[in-house]
């Protein structure tokens, strides 16, 4: 079973130290980077540890873009060694239903490397479809929340 936690003091050392593997990491900011981000945007910024059966295998930070009145998905790992078990699909749905409900997010965005064709992939099979913009390499997506 998959389910976002709550980062606490009991958790933190184990989900900071998870990692992706090396050729993804110049896609992917540290789960510490993202951390620091989320203190400094601690009104809009949601960061969760992903469990899959009571183990760390990933993380996830939600967020809120002010200036662009958009949800999105900012921040988003899985662990180098749980990769291919089908938790970020499953993460994907606690994410984008955590945004549904909790803010009743229409749509939720992510922008993605034009060089990461595993996210891109990834994001495409789970209903995320091109928007149209592209800015300094990086793709927009957008997915429809179903209400």
């Amino acid at each position: 079973m998959v389910e976002l936690r709550k980062i606490t003091r009991d958790n933190f050392e184990e989900i900071v130290n998870l990692k992706v593997t090396e050729n993804q990491s110049a896609f992917v900011s540290t789960v510490s980077h993202s951390l620091a981000q989320a203190w400094l945007y601690r009104n809009t910024a949601f960061p969760f540890a992903i469990y899959a059966n009571n183990t760390p295998v990933g993380f996830v930070m939600l967020g809120y873009y002010e200036e662009r009145n958009q949800y999105t998905l900012w921040k988003f790992l899985i662990d180098e060694k749980y990769q291919n078990n089908g938790y970020g699909k499953q993460a994907l749905t606690l994410a984008v239903n955590y945004l549904s409900s909790k803010f009743n997010a229409n749509e939720v965005y992510v922008g993605v490397s034009d060089k990461n064709e595993t996210a891109k992939h990834l994001y495409m099979s789970f209903g995320f479809k091109p928007t149209g913009k592209t800015e300094n390499g990086t793709e927009e997506l957008k997915y429809i929340c179903k209400h």
